[in-house]
């Protein structure tokens, strides 16, 4: 909160002489005016080198001789507030203000005094004052309303002073911590919608709406703000969103490539939007592969993107395509710029290598992963398979018996344990042990569909 500063006040004596003096003689009209002058100078000139309290006994002798001066009450309150004397301060700027309240700033003083002791309530009644005199204190006004919580009122206060003033970064500071709580963002809704009827040319009232519904996941209604965007200001950043969107619907897969990556590029567009953009891009290049470069153009912009692993996702949209070549593809890119031991993207990376039967590359991995995660049981059973495949039963064995050690409630994983056991045994010769293993995953099998 910006606190209102005092300008200095000049003194210009004012002595009612015909009223206060009349009947008294000139030469103590004289000696009376010269006392007051004197002692008023003084006042000036102790404040002026920090002796407030002799400040104060000079403004006091003034005082006597001219009981309602308000411009003596206004420099008491100045000395008062300076000395730390809040009290007496509020109650002598008080006072001036009684005497004339048409001075702006003996009511600065008081709101002055309200700001230093943090009586924020007191001070908006006053700074409701001040704005008779000048509207740029509904600038304090809006600092002293978030400072009480007073949300709503600084909501309505902010959207009067952007549209009347324009746009300032501390208001737009204020409504970002207003709208975080939910149950105002509908207020804010109506009032852009409104805001966007009034000037439709106005870029960043479409903007705030689309990032208000992308913020409560609102992306129909996000896409459709776009739209509209993109109707009224067609060089708009934020109207590629939708011109992409009507671009593939058309499939003038060009046009829709060029608004996707002006789109991807801008820093201003809201990342979960980047992001169903790719998603919808996605999906048209699994049935056009030949904008297969365009997509991976598109993906290289999320490299450094923390919040989502996008290559990680797109394995997964190959994944359950049963696509294996490109699944493996993006899983690794993700564990190359993400974080390399992630334990899901390494399992999914483990399950398309064994479809593509590269068990090389399973062992490796598998083995790898074991020495930073000793206690996951899924490392050990693809690092077994993995060696039966290889024809290294010895070795096999005995990573499948480690890691049976640390199956816990995993019935499906148990059958598997004991199905690539059973193979290990197998090619060791062991007809005995093969058949108890075997066994046993026919019977978790069993157990399993009851």
């Amino acid at each position: 909160m910006k606190k209102i500063s005092f300008l200095f006040l000049l003194f210009v004596l004012q002595c009612n002489s015909t009223l206060l003096w009349a009947q008294t003689e000139p030469e103590e009209i004289k000696q009376d005016a010269d006392q007051f002058e004197d002692s008023f100078y003084e006042s000036l000139l102790q404040k002026g080198i920090e002796n407030y309290d002799k400040a104060i006994v000079s403004l006091d002798k003034c005082l006597k001789l001219q009981p309602n001066n308000a411009t003596v009450y206004f420099e008491l309150g100045k000395n008062y507030l300076a000395s730390k004397d809040y009290k007496n301060a509020y109650s002598s700027f008080e006072r001036a203000t009684q005497i004339d309240p048409t001075n702006e700033w003996f009511w600065v003083g008081m709101y002055d005094v309200s700001y230093e002791t943090r009586n924020f309530s007191q001070a908006i009644v006053i700074t409701n004052k001040l704005i008779t005199f000048d509207s740029k204190y509904k600038e304090d006004l809006t600092s002293l309303y978030m400072a009480t919580s007073q949300f709503d009122k600084a909501l309505d206060l902010i959207n009067e002073l952007n549209e009347t003033s324009g746009k300032t970064e501390r208001r737009e500071l204020y409504k970002i911590q207003i709208l975080s709580e939910g149950k105002y963002q509908n207020t804010e809704i109506s009032n852009l919608i409104s805001q966007i009827e009034k000037d439709p040319k106005e870029e960043s009232n479409y903007i705030a709406l689309i990032n208000l519904y992308s913020r409560n996941n609102e992306e129909e209604k996000a896409f459709e703000t776009a739209k509209k965007l993109a109707e009224a200001i067609p060089t708009s950043e934020w109207a590629q969103v939708s011109l992409f969107k009507n671009y593939l619907e058309n499939n003038e897969a060009q046009k829709a490539i060029n608004a996707m990556n002006i789109t991807l590029a801008s820093a201003k567009i809201d990342s979960k939007i980047k992001h169903r953009m790719l998603n919808e891009f996605l999906i048209f290049t699994d049935k056009n592969p030949q904008y297969s470069p365009d997509l991976e153009k598109a993906i290289a912009y999320f490299d450094s993107d923390k919040e989502v692993n996008v290559a990680k996702e797109v394995g997964k949209f190959y994944h359950n395509k049963k696509q294996w070549d490109k699944a493996i593809k993006y899983y690794e890119r993700a564990l190359k710029n993400g974080d390399s031991e992630d334990i899901e993207t390494n399992l999914l990376l483990l399950q398309a290598y064994t479809e593509v039967k590269q068990f090389e590359l399973v062992g490796k991995k598998a083995m790898t992963m074991i020495e930073s995660f000793p206690s996951q049981p899924q490392f050990y059973y693809y690092s077994g398979l993995a060696n039966n495949q290889l024809r290294q039963f010895k070795k096999a064995k005995d990573i499948l018996e480690m890691g049976l050690d640390y199956l816990v409630d995993d019935k499906t994983m148990e059958i598997n344990f004991n199905i690539q056991l059973g193979e290990a045994y197998n090619g060791l010769g062991d007809d005995k042990k093969k058949e108890l293993y075997f066994s046993k995953a026919n019977q978790l099998l069993k157990e399993k569909k009851q």
